[in-house]
């Protein structure tokens, strides 16, 4: 079995999307490859499939041999296509990582003030995450290992080869140890996981494994073997995967530790403030230090494409990297200025460079100082109507910083991201405790779950979808779930048992037709009878739909009778009425939701819900927009849902505006 597809999978099959696919490819018991150009590789193999290189838009072919082949290649292929699926555990309305540092991409510049100094003496590096940073330095150089390449006698090869297996074991015990702590964001989470795939990947266990059969040793197979296919990485002209040469050196190292019964110096006294300064930090390594202590980290490796380089863009830490040999003159510094605009690091800064510095970083703190203090604020109309300021949210994992930003509850859960993460269906029981964990994270205010928005566009395993020529215009989010209750239902059933945990409200993702209100409806009634019936407890919880489909704007009067709420989303509204794929850089410029048509589309749906005496919020990436939150004021929206991060600015503005109307 064979078919040929185009990859839609943002950036192409790097690290995370690579794991993501290989564990599909898993699922299956035929023999699974996939193939570009002239070159195939096993689909299970994620280090193979990353030194393919397929990029977004490449062409490539899957093709599955044995019982359950036609599946196999339906599914992967569902998963190429799908243009969001290179967004890390998934996409959906205004994501966090949409408003956040971009995990993949280049640092953005600082906002403050204060500009940077352009021509500082000092050190040049590559930078990797924006932000300033000074303070005392943390030199972190652990011993190299240095291969013995001894030589094993025929009788040693059987033992040596079972000690590699028994470390790669260890190794994958304690990397799943780590990912198993509260300790570790979500974004750290899933690098991690791809490093913990990588070293038990067949290529590298393959390759090391003849190299002890040739003889070798098992640390110098493993430095052998993953130097060879970094070297493969480093040959590859994409620099996000050529990064990734990065990885194999770290998963080796954490290898050879294990056979040696070593573990590497923790990085668990680093002081407050510290300027971290290695010659090269493992992903892995970073994850699990006190980053909230770290004033910056600076490494003689890795580029602004590195795993280090993300986590520290996630975590707002200051990075510069790729020094080289340089980094060695920061050995013996005392203290370290460094700037991740520029990538300048200055060592043992005099006093001007100290102050200036100082400066800078001040500006910076009494910037997001002065933020803090509309955590708790609450903005009010004139007439008393309270605007919420909520959070988009992906997981319960992002419950914490959306508290701490002072989220006035929930506007969007994306519910399709606990599907996506598991290679089977969430279990009633399992969504009922997330969805009830999340409700009793706000208590004083609303939480807004939205049901299943799947489709060919985002595959999930134990749904098979039919291949579509535009899956953003075929069997997707609300038409999906009516078409499957055996799915729609279980989640229904888990909404009705967490309403009874706090205030929860549900809406519905891409709906054009009343009907399809009224259809879940009548779900929602057979499941509560059904729960009734087996004695379990239940509440019930308002009803709103998402305004993102041109026909929902047209039809908004009508719903407006039917539902509870409107929640507008302004990513796909914006794609649908402008009729611009919002992944296409070829039309990006129509892609705007400040368009007079948008906007008139966003009107008309607010005068609608306005009318009825319904409420009308936006979880849509344009609710954190400043030029235009004015205008959906004006227009009647009661509610902004957004990223955590987006939170306290929107609740400044809204104050200031508010203050201004009154």
């Amino acid at each position: 079995m064979e078919r040929s597809t185009i990859v839609r999978v943002q950036d192409g099959l790097h690290a995370r999307p690579a794991t993501r696919f290989v564990r599909l490819a898993k699922g299956f018991e035929s023999e699974v490859e996939i193939v570009k150009g002239e070159k195939a590789v096993s689909a299970k193999s994620s280090v193979k499939l990353m030194l393919l290189g397929v990029k977004e838009n490449d062409e490539v072919s899957i093709r599955a041999e044995g019982a359950d082949a036609i599946e196999a290649v339906d599914a992967l292929i569902a998963y190429l296509e799908n243009p969001l699926s290179g967004i890390e555990e998934g996409a959906g309305e205004s994501t966090a990582q949409q408003s956040e540092p971009q995990n993949d991409a280049a640092p953005r510049k600082a906002t403050t003030d204060v500009e940077a100094p352009a021509d500082e003496a000092g050190l040049h590096g590559v930078a990797a995450s924006a932000g300033l940073g000074l303070g005392p330095v943390f030199a972190h150089f652990p011993q190299q290992i240095v291969p013995a390449n001894k030589t094993l006698s025929a009788e040693e090869i059987g033992p040596e080869k079972k000690r590699f297996e028994d470390a790669v074991e260890r190794l994958q015990e304690k990397l799943d140890r780590s990912l198993a702590s509260d300790g570790m964001q979500e974004s750290d989470r899933g690098i991690v996981a791809a490093l913990r795939d990588i070293a038990s990947d067949d290529a590298l266990r393959d390759e090391t494994l003849s190299a002890i059969d040739g003889g070798l040793d098992a640390v110098s197979a493993v430095i052998a073997a993953s130097s060879n296919l970094a070297d493969e990485f480093r040959k590859l002209d994409d620099a996000y995967m050529a990064a990734r040469a990065e990885d194999m050196d770290s998963i080796a190292r954490q290898i050879c530790l294990a056979l040696l019964g070593q573990e590497d110096a923790r990085l668990d006294d680093i002081p407050e403030g510290a300027i971290l300064v290695a010659e090269d930090i493992g992903a892995w390594d970073l994850a699990r230090a006190p980053l909230k202590r770290l004033g910056g980290v600076v490494c003689g490796h890795g580029g602004a494409t590195s795993h280090v380089a993300i986590i520290a863009r996630t975590h707002g830490i200051p990075a510069v990297l790729g020094l080289g040999e340089a980094v060695n003159q920061l050995r013996e510094a005392k203290e370290a200025a460094i700037d991740g605009h520029t990538g300048q690091v200055v060592v043992d800064p005099d006093a001007d460079t100290r102050a200036r510095y100082g400066e800078m970083i001040g500006a910076a703190a009494r910037e997001r100082e002065a933020l803090k203090a509309y955590k708790d604020v609450v903005p009010r109309r004139a007439d008393g109507t309270v605007i919420q300021v909520a959070a988009n949210l992906g997981s319960l994992e992002e419950i914490e910083a959306a508290q701490e930003a002072g989220a006035m509850g929930v506007g969007l859960f994306r519910t399709e991201l606990l599907f996506m993460r598991h290679m089977h269906l969430p279990s009633e029981d399992m969504q009922a405790e997330t969805y009830a964990e999340l409700a009793r994270a706000f208590p004083d205010h609303p939480v807004i779950v939205r049901t299943l928005d799947i489709g060919g566009d985002k595959p999930i395993s134990g749904v098979e979808f039919p291949e579509e020529e535009n899956p953003f215009l075929g069997w997707r989010g609300i038409r999906m779930c009516l078409d499957r209750p055996d799915i729609f239902k279980v989640q229904l059933r888990a909404l009705l048992r967490a309403a009874v945990h706090g205030n929860l409200r549900v809406m519905l993702p891409m709906v054009s037709d009343v009907e399809e209100v009224r259809r879940t409806r009548a779900l929602i009634e057979e499941c509560a009878a059904e729960l009734k019936a087996d004695g379990v407890a239940y509440g019930d919880f308002p009803l709103g739909v998402m305004i993102e489909t041109p026909a929902a704007v047209f039809g908004a009067a009508a719903l407006a009778k039917e539902v509870s709420f409107f929640s507008i989303g302004t990513n796909d509204l914006t794609q649908y009425v402008m009729a611009a794929d919002r992944l296409n850089p070829s039309v990006a410029n129509l892609n705007d939701a400040a368009h007079p048509a948008v906007m008139a589309a966003v009107e008309q749906a607010a005068k609608a819900a306005v009318d009825a005496g319904i409420e009308i919020g936006m979880c849509g990436e344009a609710a954190a927009r400043s030029d235009l939150i004015p205008e959906f004021i004006r227009m009647g929206l009661t509610e902004l849902s957004m990223s955590p991060a987006s939170i306290q600015a929107t609740k400044k503005q809204l104050s200031e505006l508010l203050e201004k109307a009154a």
